[in-house]
């Protein structure tokens, strides 16, 4: 089974190991002379109320942080890490807490940061003055805590390619986002209608403190993207004109040098761009380390496309007489759908079932709306309604989601999951109000409350609560069988209970019995695991071959 422990982490300690050094990229920072460099006075109101001049930071009641920030990229800069100094400082904290687990060896640790200190060497060149300014002015508020790894803002810098890096470099199981686009006769009233599940998970305190920012730049368009703290590349947003990006990792070939992020690339098509023409022309001249599938989506166009980026070309998926747009994990445009890399892919990952499973609910679904949007999202079934066991990376709710959003681009209205996962209150925003209202708005939450949609009711069940105990004991097998501990009979038959229709239950006792020489044991809960709907092929090759090494050991 591959490990769900995403390679953010694992990624983000090598990259800041990497900036230890004396290369010319350990000493670069940002000329910010012509900006506007002083430090912002930020008073207080409450625990969940910090303000400072026009620029704010509020705690919802449904724990989303709402960010608003004005100015030119240092005053951006400045002024997010000011507002929000604990909650970065805290992020960073949950970051470098996973290094001693994930890289204990000191002699790994040096090989890989000799390795990426010459990897990243031009990093720096790649990523927009105006974005290094901003990144600059959130780095004086990170942690002196890791100063020793490498300095502010080189850690901030190196942290925005950890992303990217990750699935590049080691490309487990690609963490698979799901995304869609409905116009015309497929929305329920003929305006674009984008819904996306961003399925990145590092662990429960990591998306904590997610951060809806709302951010009014001296240049470029108004903008909102859904974040989290010292992070300024978009993942998914929204600016003033109606125009949306969202990304979906892609199978990448490892690199041979950083280049431009991603998601400073989609930061830059947020701020810059007002229709898809425009946002083509901004990639067209980028060039990025990884592949990724962008979606574009347009209120002045009416639609959505994908735009498909490689380290070494592009292309756009962009059908004609259609109403719907679906992307999970793999290329559709004519430049890479036929490549060998995608068809493996398409062939041994879960991004085709889920990808099968969001046209599946199309076909159900004839016109889509937010409440059906949001459906779609928190969808835990497989095809046909089969079920998957919670957590199986083949659903569309994976049960890890970093967030869930909506988007509404002519209306301007964006809703944004409330924890946990995509399952919370999908919290509503417009941006003309917000954006239009701030000289005379009084402070508290930008939420339109009457648009609001509900949590999901799967909250409230005893199978949600069953599985929030299934995760405490998949933990705990983890370790029994990393430790070759002694388990219980009890505790497997407890733990399979749990979530009877997953196939891991099934495959990790098998895993235990066969540790333990039980051959018979883990025969039976192999053949359990295989009955169930396997993840991958590559997992269920796996079993396959547990089961022939224990026939021949019976024999």
């Amino acid at each position: 089974m591959k490990s769900r422990i995403n390679l953010y982490f694992f990624v983000s300690f090598l990259l800041v190991l990497a900036s230890c050094g004396t290369s010319k990229s350990m000493h670069h920072q940002p000329e910010v002379s012509n900006f506007n460099g002083a430090k912002p006075i930020v008073t207080k109101l409450s625990d969940s109320i910090f303000i400072s001049g026009q620029n704010s930071l509020l705690k919802n009641k449904q724990g989303l942080w709402e960010l608003y920030v004005e100015g030119d990229p240092l005053e951006i800069g400045l002024n997010t890490g000011a507002l929000s100094d604990s909650l970065l400082k805290n992020q960073e904290h949950i970051f470098f807490s996973k290094i001693q687990d994930i890289i204990p060896s000191q002699f790994q640790q040096k090989i890989l940061r000799q390795f990426l200190k010459w990897y990243n060497r031009k990093l720096y060149l790649n990523v927009p003055e105006e974005y290094q300014t901003e990144i600059y002015g959130i780095s004086q508020y990170t942690s002196h805590d890791f100063d020793n790894i490498a300095p502010q803002y080189q850690r901030s810098l190196y942290l925005h390619g950890a992303h990217d890096i990750g699935h590049a470099l080691q490309d487990l199981a690609l963490v698979g986002c799901s995304s869609f686009a409905a116009w015309g006769e497929k929305s329920e009233d003929g305006n674009l209608i984008l819904g996306r599940n961003f399925d990145f998970y590092v662990n429960d305190a990591f998306a904590e403190n997610k951060i809806v920012a709302f951010i009014n730049p001296k240049e470029g368009h108004q903008f909102m993207m859904v974040t989290w703290p010292g992070m300024i590349g978009a993942v998914s947003g929204m600016n003033e004109q109606g125009l949306t990006v969202t990304i979906n990792a892609g199978k990448s070939k490892i690199p041979m040098i950083a280049k431009t992020p991603i998601s400073i690339l989609t930061r830059e098509i947020l701020q810059h761009a007002a229709t898809i023409e425009e946002a083509i022309a901004i990639a067209k001249k980028t060039a990025v380390f990884v592949s990724e599938s962008i979606m574009v989506g347009s209120a002045l166009d009416n639609k959505a496309i994908l735009i498909e980026v490689s380290p070494k070309k592009m292309d756009v998926y962009d059908v004609p007489n259609t109403n719907q747009l679906i992307c999970s994990n793999h290329f559709q445009s004519d430049a890479f759908k036929n490549e060998e890399q995608n068809q493996s892919q398409i062939a041994n990952s879960h991004s085709k079932y889920r990808f099968d499973r969001m046209q599946e609910l199309f076909a159900e679904n004839p016109k889509i709306n937010p409440k059906v949007a949001s459906q779609i999202l928190r969808n835990k079934d497989g095809l046909q309604n089969i079920p998957l066991g919670y957590g199986n990376e083949k659903a569309l709710n994976q049960l890890m989601a970093h967030h869930g959003v909506i988007f509404k681009p002519k209306e301007k209205l964006v809703w944004v999951s409330a924890n946990p996962y995509q399952l919370g209150e999908f919290v509503c925003y417009n941006l003309d109000s917000i954006f239009k209202g701030m000289k005379t708005k009084p402070m508290g939450s930008f939420q339109q409350k009457n648009l609001n949609v509900p949590q999901d009711p799967f909250l409230e069940t005893a199978t949600y609560k069953n599985y929030q105990k299934f995760r405490i004991e998949d933990h705990k097998i983890d370790l029994y069988l990393k430790n070759k501990e002694l388990i219980s009979p009890g505790f497997i038959q407890e733990y399979q209970s749990l979530n009877p229709d997953y196939w891991v239950v099934y495959y990790k006792a098998g895993l235990y019995f066969y540790q333990k020489k039980e051959y018979r044991l883990s025969q039976a809960n192999f053949e359990k695991a295989l009955t169930k709907e396997i993840t991958t092929v590559p997992d269920k090759t796996a079993i396959e071959k547990y089961l022939k090494k224990i026939k021949r050991k019976l024999q």
